[in-house]
């Protein structure tokens, strides 16, 4: 069977997406706005060894399939492809329908492919050792690269945009305050910023709340851009970054703890200990906002261990419903006093990220290679897409440390401008 009539077969006649391949078939309208190309037998062979997303991935990333246009329309034409799953009988007869040499064809993965052999040798999933090497693959590929992608303010998680023609770092400025406020920070209050990144909140607190700061981070490179940058703001009495795990910090009595993008890297066995760990780094009235990707449901997978995403991007990344974050946060001790669901508003920074990428991709490619700039543009468009059609949310949830008569210390309403 040509390749153009299997992707036929597979994506469908109305798609709208030209394509061509190395054997000299083609499918789709000439005059489309996005064109997908298997340049070569070895896209074939990924596909034959991993058929679907894994396979795909592999062909991307490494060259031996391409796309002309827009890589997030295409996704976004191809998203049965993703939504329906096929069985393994299915994906078995798709194959052997191009013959055998596929089956037979042995390629090694690209080398941006993290190799779970290596992640099994630290331990079992997130133990420390491995932890610390799944945030080293991720969040230590450059901090130029990063700059490049985020932004000046270098935020790696949600934006909350205020008005529909918001910049980004409006946006982001905006997510920091609205956390800042959910949290009640005052002036000469502590703060815990477990898994801070490059320092954005635990700066914003220091600067414009007068918060004594701790961030923690197992990004040895993050940890080093955020203590440059509390220098250079003249921050270093009220805000520090650590490299370290969260586990380790000793301090206790904290007035609040923020965790923005932290409990995605945490795993549903571990929650229990997460949250009981942060509720006994408050002091009684404290509170805490988890700020974290969710599952639309309890029903779907929270682990995909053949997936793309843990393959390349979040190795060992669990993502729970909000239902079971509550539930924990509530099981450890915490009262929930409110939640929202930011999706709208990650797809919308996902949008300017991948623009920053698109405008900076030939320095780029040459901070991080074509593999690892190719890994970043796939898995921002297809989050994008995972956003807009609810396959991921983005919650926040703000919970409370009751003193010993059950108060909460909050107002009885919050103002008009939270959220």
């Amino acid at each position: 069977m040509a390749l153009a009539s299997l992707f036929e077969k597979i994506v469908g006649s109305d798609a709208n997406i030209a394509f061509t391949a190395y054997d000299g078939s083609k499918a789709g309208p000439d005059g489309s706005d996005v064109a997908l190309e298997v340049k070569s037998p070895i896209a074939v062979a990924y596909l034959a060894q991993a058929p679907g997303e894994l396979g795909l991935s592999r062909a991307f990333v490494s060259g031996h399939l391409d796309v002309r246009g827009d890589l997030y329309t295409l996704l976004d034409r191809m998203w049965k492809i993703t939504t329906i799953d096929l069985t393994a009988a299915e994906k078995l007869a798709a194959v052997r329908s191009l013959g055998m040499k596929p089956l037979l064809m042995r390629v090694p993965s690209p080398p941006q492919e993290i190799r779970q052999s290596t992640l099994a040798k630290l331990g079992s999933r997130h133990a420390k050792q491995r932890d610390a090497e799944a945030i080293h693959h991720h969040y230590d590929v450059s901090n130029r690269f990063y700059n490049w992608v985020l932004g000046p303010s270098m935020a790696y998680t949600c934006a909350v945009f205020p008005e529909e023609s918001s910049s980004l770092e409006e946006a982001q400025f905006a997510k920091f305050d609205l956390v800042a406020r959910k949290l009640g920070l005052k002036p000469g209050m502590r703060l815990l910023d477990v898994g801070c990144g490059w320092g954005g909140m635990v700066i914003h607190a220091a600067k414009h709340y007068g918060v004594k700061a701790l961030g923690v981070t197992l990004s040895r490179q993050q940890a080093e851009w955020a203590q440059k940058a509390i220098a250079e703001a003249g921050l270093q009495e009220l805000a520090e970054v650590r490299f370290m795990d969260y586990r380790d910090v000793t301090e206790s009595d904290f007035d609040a703890v923020s965790s923005i993008g932290l409990t995605e890297h945490i795993g549903r066995a571990n929650l229990t200990s997460y949250f009981s760990f942060l509720y006994g780094k408050l002091k009684p009235g404290g509170r805490i906002l988890n700020h974290c990707i969710t599952r639309p449901t309890g029903k779907e997978k929270t682990f995909n261990k053949g997936g793309f995403i843990n393959r390349y991007v979040f190795p060992d990344g669990e993502l729970e419903s909000v239902g079971v974050l509550v539930r924990e946060m509530e099981d450890r001790g915490f009262e929930i006093r409110h939640q929202e669901n930011l999706r709208e508003h990650y797809a919308r920074t996902l949008k300017f990220w991948c623009d920053n990428l698109e405008s900076h991709w030939d320095e780029a490619v040459e901070e991080v290679g074509m593999g690892t700039a190719r890994v970043w543009a796939l898995y921002m468009a297809g989050c994008i897409v995972g956003f807009e059609r609810n396959k991921v949310q983005l919650h926040q949830v703000l919970g409370v440390k009751l003193d010993q008569e059950g108060r909460a210390g909050l107002p009885l309403r919050p103002s008009l401008d939270w959220p």
